[in-house]
């Protein structure tokens, strides 16, 4: 596979000097206004992210933002860190089955490339097992904006978070359905008409249903055997590179399912780590103010995202999928 020249310079831009992609994500929106308290607004939600980007991009190849609150925070990111920009809406529609999403009104990847995107983040809600036609309705939003990031030659990245309606997705009986759910999702969206060039996905257990692990509570949905088998399951459903998310778990959870990952022998090509760096900070701002918590991100969130950075070592570059062969520049 090759990429067009616009696609390769974005991916370049949020890469480190070995070809992964060692990201922070900050696109929080409905979640972190409802976490930071009923009083927060505009300036606090903007404050936050400025804080978590001006500390950790030192430390990461790219931010993740939204455009809504996020953009002060860009300009604000350590020189070297490439930019990632979200179009879609937080959340998601309540009103109907699916869990389908929207974009943002007043945005378009034309213009979220104008506002300084290196690449385009979508998240969609999905499940294979949904009924066909909510399914055909995703599939078709997918597709329209694999054309519109190909239009724009720019990277699409695409972050599918699994559900299944009436259920759990933190309890025992998801945790057993997790696996074959990401896996064929991961097979869904490597087909070429979605146009998707790096792949955001959950890791394919539940930690802490993983009898032998430091994070295991107890009740048991894999051994540690069978959880190094899925990782290898869902890793084989994709010839595209992809990169795993936090889910929002503790950063000792992420870093041993990273741990785990390795020890797997999957070639994963990085994160885009957002919550297990900086979430346990959110009461330290909303009760201590900016000060308090950038002193906190000083230590513990520097701490944090040093912890993921040592687990991607085990991480493999994207180059060779795409069939880069000059080295990128440090960043």
């Amino acid at each position: 596979m090759k990429l067009t020249p616009g696609k390769l310079a974005g991916l370049k831009a949020v890469s480190n000097s070995r070809g992964v992609i060692a990201a922070a994500a900050m696109d929080q929106r409905g979640s972190l206004q409802k976490a930071l308290g009923a009083h927060a607004g505009d300036k606090e939600l903007e404050t936050f992210k400025v804080c978590v980007t001006e500390v950790l991009t030192k430390h990461a190849s790219a931010i993740l933002l939204d455009p809504e609150w996020g953009l002060p925070a860009a300009r604000r990111r350590a020189k070297g860190s490439g930019l990632l920009l979200a179009y879609e809406k937080t959340g998601y529609d309540k009103t109907g089955p699916g869990r389908l999403g929207d974009l943002l009104d007043h945005w378009s990847v034309q213009r979220l490339k104008e506002a300084g995107a290196d690449c385009i983040k979508i998240l969609l809600y999905y499940s294979p097992h949904d009924p066909k036609n909510i399914n055909d309705i995703k599939h078709a939003w997918v597709e329209r904006l694999g054309d519109e990031c190909r239009a724009n030659d720019i990277p699409f990245f695409l972050e599918f978070v699994g559900y299944e309606e009436g259920a759990d997705e933190k309890g025992l009986e998801y945790a057993k359905k997790k696996p074959e759910i990401v896996k064929a999702s991961m097979a869904e969206f490597s087909k070429p008409k979605y146009g998707v060039d790096v792949l955001k996905v959950e890791v394919p257990i539940n930690m802490k249903y993983v009898e032998g692990t430091k994070s295991y509570k107890g009740q048991k949905a894999y051994t540690k055997k069978e959880a190094q088998q899925f990782f290898l399951e869902a890793a084989t459903a994709t010839h595209k590179p992809f990169i795993y998310l936090s889910a929002g778990v503790s950063n000792e959870e992420f870093t041993e399912s990273l741990e785990l990952a390795a020890e797997s022998g999957v070639k994963f090509n990085g994160v885009l780590c957002g919550r297990a760096t900086w979430k346990d900070g959110i009461p330290i701002f909303a009760e201590k103010g900016e000060q308090a918590f950038r002193d906190w991100l000083n230590t513990e969130g520097v701490k944090n995202i040093q912890n993921v950075n040592k687990c991607l070592e085990a991480a493999t570059s994207w180059h060779s999928i795409y069939g880069v062969q000059e080295a990128v520049g440090a960043r």
